[in-house]
């Protein structure tokens, strides 16, 4: 990952409706959520979940698939992951300190 790929994911996410609809999918799982489900859920209407839909596909955060007439979509972990390993990239300068949180301590390296 690149930091213009790790900042056009996080923007995409610096959107309350958008961070809302990544938390679902991410908890839906691999099977993903249609559309319509989606929009049930967050309250959304269909011009406004698609606009977000698509700001997460922009960003190579979620996937669809065509089902019928249905679109299903899905968070894509390997991405996230990505994301989380650029972020957490040389924690506490040393990656053996990162995890669990209690053992970094950046104040001890000010």
């Amino acid at each position: 990952m690149n930091h213009s790929d790790a900042v056009t994911q996080l923007a995409a996410l610096a959107q309350e409706s958008r961070l809302s609809l990544y938390r679902l999918l991410v908890q839906a799982g691999s099977g993903g959520l249609p559309a319509g489900q989606i929009a049930e859920r967050l309250g959304l209407p269909p011009s406004t979940l698609s606009f977000h839909l698509k700001e997460l596909l922009r960003a190579d955060l979620i996937q669809s698939r065509q089902e019928g007439r249905h679109i299903y979509y899905r968070a894509d972990y390997a991405a996230m992951t990505a994301l989380i390993a650029f972020l957490t990239e040389n924690c506490c300068g040393s990656s053996e300190t990162c995890y669990p949180p209690a053992t970094c301590r950046p104040e001890e390296f000010s």
